[in-house]
């Protein structure tokens, strides 16, 4: 749960850490299980919601930052030709590769993939998935990135906008859980929608909160019924 103080800073306009999920691509039309980098590119929706995500922003981002996949590459692309902060790349913050799982959408599939991500936002960490990840290697990969940028961009001083990363909804359920404390079975039944964010403000002993968890703001409680929405990407 956030102090409120975290709280109280987030509401005066404190800089935060925007994690963006891509836009709609071609997998998730299909509910495919589409990992793989370079994976699938976005479709004509995608391309839309990533722009008119652009366009909603009041302030352009200090950063702009993308995984290297192409599905997030494309959208953030996007959103710098409306802003004009240039978009970077950045390793270790692609999406929970599903391993055997990869290419499928069958429900037996996905109920597999859901049986072990569910898992870790259980504390299971080092359950993996079928020739895949497990919960401890995304995690290993994911959360350096953000203390970097942390460090980089968001330390006092720093300047005051915000750091817009735009990643993958599966991966960064899973970061925002292990860093907030945000807990299941909000964090597992609320699924991100393209172009929907999760967004954090850095805290005293380096920890951090959240403010947004796609649709939802502070206190965590909603009771969220489990959705058929696409749970990664």
């Amino acid at each position: 749960m956030s102090e409120p103080s975290a709280r109280d800073d987030a509401a005066r306009g404190a800089r935060k850490l925007v994690l963006v999920r891509h836009g709609e691509t071609e997998g998730n039309v299909a509910k495919l299980l589409d990992t793989r980098v370079p994976g699938l590119p976005l479709t004509e929706r995608g391309v839309a919601q990533a722009k008119s995500f652009a366009a909603r922003l009041t302030v352009p981002p200090v950063r702009l930052y993308s995984s290297v996949a192409l599905r997030a590459q494309q959208t953030a692309g996007h959103i710098e030709s409306v802003t004009g902060v240039p978009a970077e790349v950045l390793d270790g913050v692609y999406e929970v590769q599903v391993g055997e799982l990869e290419g499928l959408n069958t429900e037996a599939a996905h109920r597999e993939f859901q049986r072990v991500y569910r898992s870790w936002h259980l504390g299971e960490l080092h359950t993996r998935l079928p020739g895949g990840e497990s919960g401890e290697e995304v995690l290993a990969r994911y959360l350096p990135v953000l203390d970097d940028l942390r460090d980089r961009y968001l330390t006092s001083g720093a300047d005051s906008r915000d750091v817009l990363l735009v990643s993958h909804g599966a991966a960064m359920r899973l970061a925002a859980r292990e860093l907030t404390g945000v807990a299941p079975p909000f964090t597992t039944n609320n699924h991100l929608d393209n172009t929907e964010t999760i967004e954090l403000v850095p805290t005293e002993g380096g920890g951090w909160t959240c403010v947004r968890w796609g649709r939802y703001t502070p206190p965590f409680g909603y009771k969220v019924e489990p959705t058929a929405d696409d749970p990664m990407g």
